[in-house]
């Protein structure tokens, strides 16, 4: 299957034998269910956007594969033997044939099972890496391809670039130009079993709604947005209550141009014109729930 896309080059920083990198959150702006195939799986209508916050990411050398994480999100990662980053990097040494290892070293900021592809964009970011720290070459292709059976959002990770997502994941499409904008995003705690929310989703089917014209600025792309929605949204209200709630607080703030959940939630986003304004709901927003994960981001120019 064609994949009408280009990676994208890593940001990358060589260290000797170590390299680094961020995997970054994973935004669902729009989010239509579009059918369902015979086997059972949805067919998606979305735009895709990667801001700058992340977990962080580092290679070295090893003899086997190895996966050591820490950071605030760590004590919610599963087992290593499950643990999709493992998986995927089994995976390439395999595909590939490589003979040596690496350790892989996790910085854990992303809140697990949040609807913001942490474990995708995680699992994309240490496939890319290890490509270039085992001077690996694949034909793109079969890289997607095999990337997609890992994981559904696994090939719009590896593409890291703003992109429609269509089909169960592996059509890419690059969107008009997006605009410069800014997003608080708040999770109030709960960890969602995307499978979960996809069997309570009623059998009703959404249009492909994709725009081709650029929007002049940021309020035009929040009026495109809000002709749009997450047909998930409800499905997860329904079973976490506490969705709406983080919802609601997103609408009261000043300036927010429109609030929405991202994926299968729970982490819901505010979409700002400016830095300024962000900074004050995640400020208003840290206030009033301090025990929620609350961060303010820009999309990656």
């Amino acid at each position: 299957m064609a994949y009408l896309m280009n990676l994208k080059p890593l940001r990358l920083k060589k260290l000797e034998n170590k390299l680094t990198d961020i995997a970054p959150a994973k935004i669902n702006l729009y989010l239509h269910i579009t059918g369902k195939r015979k086997d059972g799986y949805h067919e998606l209508d979305s735009l895709v956007v990667f801001p700058e916050i992340g977990d962080n990411i580092s290679i070295e050398k090893a003899d086997g594969i190895e996966l050591s994480s820490h950071g605030p999100f760590s004590d919610f990662l599963p087992s290593t033997s499950e643990n999709i980053v493992v998986k995927a990097a089994k995976w390439l040494k395999a595909l590939a044939n490589v003979k040596v290892g690496a350790k892989i070293t996790l910085c854990k900021n992303l809140p697990v099972a949040s609807g913001i592809g942490g474990g995708s964009s995680d699992a994309a970011t240490v496939i890319s890496l290890l490509r270039r720290f085992w001077n690996v070459s694949l034909d793109q292709n079969k890289l997607m391809n095999l990337a997609l059976s890992l994981g559904a959002d696994i090939p719009v990770c590896l593409k890291r670039q703003s992109s429609y997502i269509g089909g169960v994941g592996e059509v890419l499409i690059s969107p008009p130009t997006i605009p410069a904008f800014w997003l608080v995003l708040v999770n109030p705690g709960i960890p969602i079993e995307t499978a979960k929310v996809f069997s309570s989703h009623l059998p009703k089917f959404s249009p492909i709604s994709r725009f081709n014209k650029p929007p002049k600025d940021v309020k035009s792309l929040a009026v495109l947005l809000s002709e749009r929605q997450n047909d998930l949204e409800n499905s997860a209200i329904s079973l976490f209550p506490e969705i709406a709630e983080a919802l609601n607080s997103l609408a009261n703030i000043p300036n927010i141009l429109i609030s929405r959940m991202s994926g299968s939630g729970a982490t819901c986003f505010g979409l700002f014109g400016d830095p300024s304004s962000a900074k004050l709901a995640e400020q208003l927003l840290k206030k009033e729930h301090p025990a929620w994960w609350i961060k303010k981001t820009r999309l990656i120019p």
